[in-house]
């Protein structure tokens, strides 16, 4: 099937379609009812109540939806009455602005969901603050607003309840889509008519989505009683799917060798191309695995991965035949990993299609609390950021002057009926990052020209007020589908659907587009000048702490390999910890680093040095997991001793570059230990021994680059904020 018509399907069976119906319908319905009992006003109400609340329904665990929308019906309600009141003066509403912004920015301190409560918050304080009002319409205001917030949060609860598991599916479905493109982007490092670094660049981008999925998954599986519970079969078929998902795609990553070497050894082969073309068909099975998985429909297996393994086996063998067999153990070792990714893809589909029994007999004993973070609701995390050493203190002090200087130039300098949708496009568009920043305002202004052209071209081609509202609704649901993943293509939906709603109010038309792209220009004029002079965050000087921690974490897994090499047992839980902690710190790493490639040039400090460091990680984590994989369920051998004396070096330098980044850390001592007596090195290793006397040598180059970029990196005084 065409991939851009599976993207498509996929995208009608994803989370964020089903959001985007379910905050439609809580949106539509109150207006329309009340629209028809003659109180549109108090519809529209209790609508945006619906719509505040919605932002704080992002995908997650069901008692962690619970409370934040309970938490945003709060705050909205206070929000309404508190700006209802302050509105009726121009200085107390100055003032309310400023203290709102600040402190609704600032429960960014409690992640993500929290951001999006005060997102919510600042939404109602806008709509509010033009809204004429008299004391005693204030309380039925904010009674109307927190009736919205409540109606969608129990729409919400009640949709979840009827279909308990289709979060995790889909979450699961789009993780495993991810994992694929991961994979179809390794392929490309075996057709030699592509540049190796824009390779990497991509994997590196790729990996961070990756990272990014795995992590909403966790915190959706492991913190789901439901999902957790030993009776529940299909919660069980999810959790197993996952873990085996991970391990697949530590299997993708252990596809990892010198590519500028194996290009010039095997090119003339013909065997590359092969490589790949597997490789990718191995992404294919994947995606149609994620597509089965999102839609809850049976997967029925297209690809003949039989054929193409033994083909090119056979392929393997012939070349082996011609020249020395021992130099091409990496070949055969490629295709090992291939294969084992092939094998991982059966389990995986073989989950959705078993018996009771045999799932129950198949299910594996996992400590998940361990893998999952635990964010601390405490007043002191707040208090404790209260300095202009927090960036999200300056964050939030940014966001408050520049909402009140909005506020402000509006009031000197009014334009149109519609001046509100400066401080809206200021507080939306305003982030903590430049680059997400200078980004959204791109997106902001090219998706409202786009969209008030569209809008335009209906109110205009299309009479008929039924057809209207029928484009209306299709904007609507487009809006709030794609408002997490495409900004860009949410503004552009959002335009059109906004401007037939005020041509149904009775206004729309080139006067109001007109507004709307001026306000817009406007606003993202000074969201881009604030964040670049008021207090900025460059990437640069906050990377430091991401270095260390990627290395610690580096340092962590090699040490785990070492104490599977000396034969000690490793527990499975400590090995995927030790992994876990790689992945998570090196696509914080990178999406630093991709963060700072869209800030101006004179503030990319060591911007080559950096990517280079962010390679070299890559490839030792790669390099690592390469080893683990092909000896993780081997029984335990002896290797000779200098084995462990390149691993020693390679611990060493690791070390040398955590104390290079950080003065302040303490040297550790090696945790590699030679074995006694000493094993001498045979006159002739296997094949075997030879790789992976290779691979270890490699793993000590990578971490001596490692400690030599720390040191240029230091030098340069990179911070360590």
């Amino acid at each position: 099937m065409n991939r851009k018509v599976r993207e498509l399907q996929s995208f009608f069976y994803s989370q964020n379609f089903y959001d985007g119906i379910r905050t439609t319908v809580a949106a539509l319905l109150p207006s329309l009812l009340f629209s028809q009992l003659g109180h549109f006003e108090t519809g529209i109400t209790i609508s945006l109540g619906a719509i505040s609340v919605s932002l704080a329904d992002s995908p997650g665990p069901e008692r962690h939806k619970r409370n934040a929308m309970l938490l945003s019906i709060g705050l909205c309600t206070v929000m309404a009455l508190a700006i209802g009141f302050a509105r009726m003066h121009v200085v107390t509403l100055g003032l309310a602005i400023l203290v709102s912004s600040f402190l609704c920015s600032m429960l960014l301190v409690y992640g993500m969901r929290a951001s999006f409560i005060g997102l919510g918050g600042l939404l109602v304080l806008v709509m509010t603050m033009d809204r004429p009002l008299t004391p005693e319409q204030v309380f039925i205001y904010s009674g109307l607003v927190m009736a919205g917030g409540v109606w969608y949060m129990l729409l919400s609860l009640i949709s979840n309840r009827f279909m308990p598991y289709r979060p995790a599916q889909q979450a699961l479905g789009e993780c495993v889509k991810e994992v694929a493109k991961f994979l179809r982007l390794k392929a490309a490092f075996y057709h030699s008519q592509t540049n190796l670094e824009d390779d990497y660049r991509q994997l590196i981008s790729q990996q961070i989505l990756v990272s990014d999925k795995m992590d909403a998954l966790r915190e959706l599986m492991f913190k789901s009683r439901q999902l957790l519970k030993e009776s529940t079969d299909t919660g069980r078929t999810l959790l197993m799917a996952f873990v085996d998902l991970v391990d697949l795609y530590e299997q993708v990553t252990a596809i990892h060798y010198d590519y500028g070497s194996i290009r010039e050894k095997y090119g003339h082969t013909g065997l590359l191309p092969e490589f790949a073309g597997l490789i990718e068909l191995l992404a294919d099975e994947l995606d149609n695995i994620a597509f089965s998985v999102q839609a809850n429909l049976p997967h029925r297996n297209t690809q003949d991965l039989t054929s193409r393994l033994d083909q090119l086996k056979t392929g393997i063998d012939a070349v082996a035949e011609k020249e020395d067999q021992t130099s091409h153990l990496v070949l055969r070792k490629i295709f090992v990993n291939i294969r084992s990714i092939a094998q991982r893809l059966t389990v995986i589909r073989s989950y959705f299609s078993l018996d009771k029994e045999e799932l129950r007999k198949r299910s594996r004993e996992i400590e998940f609390s361990l893998f999952i973070s635990h964010q601390t609701i405490d007043p002191k995390v707040f208090l404790n950021n209260l300095t202009f050493g927090s960036s999200v203190f300056r964050f939030s002090f940014r966001v408050a002057l520049v909402a009140l200087f909005a506020y402000a130039l509006t009031k000197f300098f009014p334009y149109g009926q519609h001046s509100y949708w400066v401080l809206l496009t200021v507080i939306f568009l305003i982030k903590p990052a430049f680059s997400l920043t200078k980004q959204r305002n791109k997106e902001r202004i090219i998706g409202t020209v786009a969209g008030g052209v569209l809008g335009l071209l209906i109110l205009y081609l299309v009479q008929d007020t039924r057809l209207q509202f029928a484009f209306m609704l299709v904007f609507m649901t487009g809006f709030y589908s794609v408002q997490r993943i495409n900004y860009m293509l949410s503004v552009t939906l959002m335009t059109p659907f906004m401007l037939i709603l005020f041509s149904f109010l009775g206004g729309g038309g080139m006067t109001i587009v007109q507004e709307r792209i001026v306000d817009t220009v406007v606003g993202c004029a000074i969201a881009f000048a604030a964040t670049y002079f008021i207090f900025p965050n460059w990437e640069s000087k906050q990377v430091g702490r991401l270095l260390k921690s990627v290395v610690q974490a580096n340092l962590r897994y090699l040490q785990v390999l070492a104490e599977r090499l000396a034969g000690k047992e490793i527990t499975e839980v400590q090995y995927k910890l030790a992994r876990k902690e790689v992945y998570v710190n090196s696509a914080n790493l990178s999406a630093a680093f991709q963060r700072m490639t869209d800030e101006p040039r004179s503030k990319q400090l060591h911007r080559q040095e950096i990517f280079q460091f962010v390679v070299l990680n890559h490839i030792l984590s790669s390099y690592i997991a390469t080893i683990f994989s092909s000896r993780r369920n081997r029984a335990p051998e002896t290797y000779p001793t200098v084995f462990f004396k390149i691993l020693r070096r390679a611990e060493f330098s690791l070390s040398e570059a955590l104390q290079t980044l950080d003065p302040a850390e303490k040297a550790c001592e090696s945790t590699v230990h030679l074995p006694e007596p000493e094993v001498p090195e045979p006159s002739g290793l296997s094949s075997d021994e030879l790789l992976l006397k290779e691979q270890l040598e490699l793993i000590k180059k990578v971490s001596t680059d490692i400690a030599k970029i720390s040191a240029v990196l230091q030098g340069e005084q990179v911070s360590k904020t």
